[in-house]
């Protein structure tokens, strides 16, 4: 069984090493991500807003030798896409805030302009680019509980991430000239900090409705001894240790998908495929990013099995050189 942390602890001993202390999983931010070094740190704030209407997806990260961020939007009902992306050598203009859920993420240039606020009572996301703006709060609810977990490659190579699913989201989302009210959906935060392999492919799927959220994940984990699976019920955060299988067909990548393990046995029926391409020869990456429902059942810590009917979300594959 992983380790559960409920203390604040460094990720990294003064050295830039892995703490071993910090191996293990949370139910809120407790890590200390003081990154050293240069080169290999990865740090990155993602987040994910579903609507009855749009799929919206905010980039901020720093590679080190480039800040790469991005503005996506889905229009649900026409299949339109608007996908606003921006590399910055070396990251400049680009802060990172310190430690999730507190401090401002923010990126400038190449035509996308993006600023995350966070504190106790939540999160500010603004980001503009031509022809699309976002503007939206994310409150924190009271007792609200998010999955973060330390993968541990080695003593130089781990990460460090925030996976917080179902969070409430409102404000106003303008594609063109039309302004829409976001009053409904959810919000995903994917918070990353850490040192990674040059070569590396993972798997990721979310999806929520009222009262229910999933997190589930794949490949990048496997062997270390940590998973990054949860599920989230009113808020409170169930851990799943299990490494799941993942199965989907890669020359067809909307069809059915299949996540499955000893306390998931889940189906994922994509209706949108969202392809990101990069090749800068000695970086390159490559994402399939589906957004679709899920279906089937998913075990709890009583051991009672629930239901995903109505679950939205995505998953994706990434295959990475950087």
């Amino acid at each position: 069984m992983e380790r559960e942390i409920t203390t604040p602890v460094d990720l990294c001993r003064p050295d830039g090493r892995l703490d071993p202390d910090a191996v293990g999983w949370t139910r809120r931010p407790l890590h200390r991500t003081d990154l050293r070094g240069w080169g290999r740190c990865k740090r990155w704030e993602y987040w994910g807003i579903v609507t009855p209407r749009h799929i919206v997806g905010i980039v901020v990260s720093s590679l080190d030798y480039a800040g790469v961020h991005g503005i996506y939007v889905l229009d649900r009902e026409s299949g339109a896409e608007i996908a606003r992306d921006a590399v910055v050598p070396l990251a400049r203009g680009t802060v990172m805030a310190g430690h999730s859920g507190v401090g401002v993420t923010s990126a400038r240039g190449g035509g996308v302009e993006i600023e995350i606020t966070e504190d106790e009572g939540g999160s500010s996301i603004e980001a503009r680019a031509s022809g699309v703006r976002l503007s939206v709060q994310v409150p924190m609810p009271p007792g609200h509980e998010s999955l973060g977990v330390v993968v541990p490659w080695s003593a130089r190579r781990f990460q460090y991430t925030v996976k917080d699913v179902g969070r409430p989201v409102s404000g106003t989302l303008t594609s063109g000239s039309e302004v829409h009210r976001i009053e409904e959906g959810f919000a995903v935060l994917d918070h990353g900090r850490g040192k990674w392999p040059y070569s590396m492919t993972w798997n990721w799927a979310a999806g929520a409705r009222p009262g229910l959220g999933v997190q589930f994940g794949g490949k990048w984990t496997d062997g270390t001894g940590s998973t990054e699976n949860a599920l989230i019920v009113d808020g409170r955060l169930q851990k799943i240790s299990d490494e799941l299988r993942w199965d989907y067909d890669t020359t067809d990548w909307l069809r059915p998908w299949s996540i499955t393990g000893d306390r998931v046995e889940v189906e994922f029926r994509p209706f949108h495929e969202r392809v990101a391409v990069s090749n800068l020869l000695v970086v390159a990456g490559e994402t399939h990013q589906c957004f679709g429902h899920f279906t089937g059942r998913v075990c709890g810590e009583d051991g009672r099995w629930l239901d995903l009917d109505d679950v939205v979300g995505w998953a994706e594959e990434a295959r990475n050189r950087w």
